[in-house]
């Protein structure tokens, strides 16, 4: 008996349109011509048979979800890195059309390395820590006893790592100004700055969708700030940064997952697949040439088991 062996491949690009390829692999088959007629020696190979031996096309199935339409995606992409994803890739950054006729390409080239970035930005992600769920209102949402623990134990960690952060940018909920104010308490010196744009919701409508998640707004309404966030905060360094940077942002787990979706350029529908914890840190880092790392994801390996949550 012939052994038979089976392959899916799955292929579906991020803006939803591009084609989902399945193809079954299965034991050596007669070369055929027709309706089940050998093919004479020399005949050409009909089109709808161009594939290698023994590969079997699939029709194409539309599984992938729609994208939203804020999200900007190369036509086509799949599996495919967008270098200019922030919009600062130096070709990005310079009018080509003011080309400098005597010197030429090496004004060019001047022009470009003024443009490109020299440090590499770190981004630490902190999920605030637990709180008070039957708070009706923000100001009633504030950190529980166990919550102030989560914050403090962060707040060591942070600074145990010995580095220079440059600043802390949080969002303006009361739980996350919270958990930042006992985590400056661990690095003095580093300035604090508050921003509704980093404020919880929900980011984009997640796939696959589940039928407990029920946002209190609308997906356009979080989406678009959210994504303003990412936007605004989630890039490579200036090029008049000469230093690493080392910054810090306090916000939510779903502002969080969706962030990391989006910077590693992953489906940002997927979000609501990651689980964080309270108080956990997520560290991205961004090289000059606009490369993406994950280097932790929700970590909380510096608490107790007994203090960690996820609520």
């Amino acid at each position: 008996m012939s052994l038979r062996r089976a392959l899916a491949l799955a292929a579906c690009g991020l803006a939803g349109g591009s084609v989902l390829l399945s193809a079954v692999v299965v034991g050596k088959q007669p070369a055929r011509g027709g309706e089940g007629e050998p093919r004479p020696p020399g005949s050409a190979v009909p089109a709808a048979s161009a594939a290698p031996p023994g590969l079997l096309l699939l029709p194409p199935a539309a599984s992938c979800p729609p994208a939203a339409g804020w999200i900007e995606r190369p036509a086509g992409s799949g599996g495919y890195w967008d270098s200019n994803w922030d919009r600062r890739e130096p070709l990005a950054l310079i009018n080509l059309k003011k080309k400098n006729d005597e010197t030429g390409e090496e004004e060019l080239s001047s022009r470009l390395d003024h443009c490109k970035a020299k440090a590499t930005r770190h981004i630490f992600l902190i999920r605030h820590s637990q709180y008070n769920l039957d708070g009706r209102a923000d100001k009633d949402r504030t950190l529980t006893p166990l919550g102030r623990e989560q914050a403090e134990l962060t707040g060591h960690r942070l600074a145990s790592l010995g580095l220079k952060f440059d600043q802390i940018i949080h969002s303006s909920m009361t739980r996350a100004t919270e958990t930042t104010e006992i985590i400056s308490k661990h690095l003095p010196g580093v300035k604090k700055i508050s921003t509704d744009l980093l404020r919880e919701g929900a980011p984009i409508e997640p796939d696959p969708p589940v039928s407990h998640w029920k946002p209190e707004a609308v997906y356009y309404e979080d989406g678009a700030r959210i994504e303003a966030a990412f936007r605004n905060f989630i890039h490579r360094a200036d090029a008049k940064q000469e230093e690493d940077s080392y910054e810090i942002f306090v916000c939510h787990a779903n502002v969080i997952r969706y962030i990391v979706c989006r910077a590693l350029q992953f489906p940002p529908e997927g979000w609501l697949r990651l689980s964080l914890n309270n108080g956990s840190i997520t560290h991205l880092v961004i090289r000059p040439n606009g490369r993406v790392a994950l280097r932790t994801l929700g970590d909380t390996g510096f608490m107790p088991p007994d203090k960690i949550t996820r609520t």
